[in-house]
């Protein structure tokens, strides 16, 4: 029965990686969503190396002051489900972020936010560069907790529309007759 003992390093190895966070800033909205200021995204496909290199990529591309890195995650999570669907994907983004240090002459991570932009910007028409960039901006923008970070309240219809919603505050024209308006429904 020993052999059913798993540790930490041998669960890590064998799940792909693990992408690990604390929040920040504990009284923005985020905060009062997250059960814990900690929080842990698993990933099967990518390592934790390369799943913290691409989520600063994904800060560097869609830079936002004062977002929390868990916003990022999902974005480097969108990636590592494409990467276990497809294993060229998986290679692209591994070798990606490989290229990314040997640019660098060492850690890419280590370097400051001025020539992680400049290396950034010199492979910006590569595969890897266009994979990360599409795929992080359809799962950045639709993801809710982003939403509250921008303080967007989401679509209109299921909600009533926006003059239901405190939209109703047009003040800088004057209100329009009565007979520009159709009858309301009941």
């Amino acid at each position: 029965m020993s052999d059913l003992k798993l540790d930490r390093r041998r669960f890590l190895q064998g799940s792909g990686g693990l992408l690990l966070g604390t929040l920040l800033f504990g009284s923005g909205p985020i905060a009062l969503l997250a059960p814990s200021q900690s929080w842990a995204l698993p990933m099967t496909t990518l390592d934790t190396a390369t799943g913290d290199h691409l989520m600063v990529v994904v800060r560097r591309i869609y830079p936002h002051d004062g977002m929390e890195d868990a916003v990022y995650a999902f974005a480097v999570k969108s990636l590592d489900e494409k990467a276990s669907k497809d294993p060229g994907i998986a290679d692209l983004l591994k070798n990606g972020v490989a290229d990314l240090d040997q640019k660098a002459g060492g850690s890419w991570l280590k370097l400051d936010e001025a020539h992680q932009v400049a290396i950034l910007e010199s492979i910006q028409h590569s595969d890897f560069f266009i994979m990360v960039r599409g795929t992080a901006v359809a799962s950045l923008y639709s993801n809710e907790l982003a939403y509250l970070h921008f303080g967007y309240e989401g679509a209109s219809f299921p909600k009533g529309g926006y003059l239901h919603r405190g939209f109703n505050d047009l003040t800088w024209l004057p209100n329009p007759p009565a007979d520009a308006s159709p009858t309301p429904l009941s």
